[in-house]
């Protein structure tokens, strides 16, 4: 996150005070899917590169998605366009809302999923 002035320059967020108030917001669910009423556990890790670079994104909970890899639970980057295409400027909030967006695409909202309460 950069934050501009008025005499042109900018001055960059340290990356300790964004991942607070990334991690102080939170994502509800779609409606209408299979994954309603579900909730998932998922873990977003961010290295020392972040936000230059992006989080690896896993779910915990055992999930069925196009963009998950069965196996693992680990969110494919090729399969997942913010993070292919990721930049400085996207947060762990729009990580999270996309996943919501494509737990609700046609092509996910209605794959079978597994028991809930199951994990990778």
């Amino acid at each position: 996150m950069t934050l501009g002035s008025s005499g042109g320059s900018s001055v960059v967020v340290p990356r300790n005070f964004r991942l607070l108030e990334e991690l102080e917001r939170t994502i509800i669910g779609p409606h209408n899917t299979v994954h309603e009423g579900r909730i998932y556990q998922l873990k977003l890790f961010c290295d020392k590169d972040y936000p230059d670079k992006p989080p690896s994104v896993r779910f915990h909970s055992r999930i069925n998605m196009t963009c998950v890899t069965p196996d693992t639970g680990v969110v494919d980057p090729k399969k997942f366009g913010l993070l292919a295409n990721w930049q400085r400027s996207y947060t762990m909030e729009e990580i999270l809302t996309q996943l919501k967006k494509e737990m609700a695409a046609p092509h996910n909202r209605k794959l079978v999923q597994p028991p809930e309460g199951t994990f990778f």
